[in-house]
């Protein structure tokens, strides 16, 4: 776990969803942004887990 709430895994679980073959719907643009987000906050937060454990 990374501190932000959920691992880089889970999020990466939930855009793969939202992006069936070819492109992601423009319904789903949205919620694929802000999971975009979470995921890079997610991925910092646990680098710098690994770097402080180190």
């Amino acid at each position: 776990m990374t501190g932000v709430g959920r691992t880089p895994e889970q999020i990466n679980r939930e855009i793969r969803a939202l992006w069936p073959p070819g492109a992601v719907e423009p319904t789903c643009r949205k919620a694929y942004q802000r999971l975009l987000v979470e995921w890079a906050a997610a991925m910092r937060a646990e680098q710098e887990q690994q770097q402080l454990a180190a």
